[in-house]
């Protein structure tokens, strides 16, 4: 027996500097039209395009390494070429780490994609990929 997922609900960030990080977040999120929702006490959550991401404090003063076992980044899937160029002029507003500007990939056909890291190191892709690409 197996069953079929709808897709990842949420991902939660553990971030050092929550307040700098909810700063960044807030104007990512919003410029993607992801909605601010209550959540739970000392934390942040926005939810849109079927996706949600938390923003939590730690006490861990440990500095986000993606090359240690655990997450290694995350990629927003866009509608089009032209919301990639989009996301890549704010996130230079922003003042984000700019890891590889929009170009295509070889992942998928089509494939067009920026890399980016959040204040804490964290790496976000966004990309596009026409039709379904790799998704069933």
């Amino acid at each position: 027996m197996s069953i079929s997922i709808n897709g990842i609900a949420h991902i939660q960030l553990s971030v050092r500097d929550f307040d700098k990080a909810c700063a960044f977040y807030s104007e990512l999120l919003s410029f993607l039209e992801m909605v601010e929702v209550p959540y739970q006490e000392n934390s942040r959550y926005w939810i849109g395009g079927k996706t949600g991401i938390a923003i939590v404090p730690t006490s861990d003063q440990q500095a986000f390494d993606q090359n240690v076992s655990g997450l290694h980044h995350f990629c927003f899937r866009l509608r089009s070429r032209e919301d990639v160029d989009a996301l890549y002029e704010k996130c230079i507003e922003l003042g984000a780490k700019m890891i590889r500007k929009p170009s295509e990939g070889s992942w998928a056909e089509g494939y067009y994609s920026i890399l980016f890291e959040d204040p804490e190191g964290i790496r976000i892709e966004a990309n596009y990929v026409p039709g379904k690409g790799l998704l069933l």
